[in-house]
């Protein structure tokens, strides 16, 4: 199972929105994600910085390109950037990969 990673940035005073959002999160993009194959999908904050984590079992590639063709995604992206700040990968439609420097199995 490949593991991806994203960072972004919750604007100014908007991180309890951020939460409430996720709290009731589309039950159409949750569907949207399971069918990417995304699984143990965690996202974490520290002061206005977010970190997220999920793992792909029918690997990243696969997951990058049904969110692109997603208009559900595209929906939620619109929905959040007035709270969050996160740029892109215009070649996948999707958040850029973090690189992984470090692993314990």
């Amino acid at each position: 199972m490949e593991r991806f990673a994203w960072k972004a940035i919750v604007k100014d005073g908007m991180l309890e929105e951020y939460k409430k959002r996720h709290d009731n999160i589309w039950p159409e993009l949750k569907q949207v994600l399971k069918e990417a194959g995304i699984k143990n999908y965690t996202i974490w904050n520290v002061g206005n910085e977010l970190f997220g984590y999920f793992e792909c079992e029918r690997g990243v590639k696969f997951a990058e390109d049904y969110q692109a063709q997603s208009s559900v995604v595209d929906k939620w992206n619109e929905y959040m950037k007035d709270v969050m700040v996160m740029e892109l990968d215009p070649e996948t439609g999707a958040q850029p990969k973090m690189q992984q420097v470090f692993f314990l199995e």
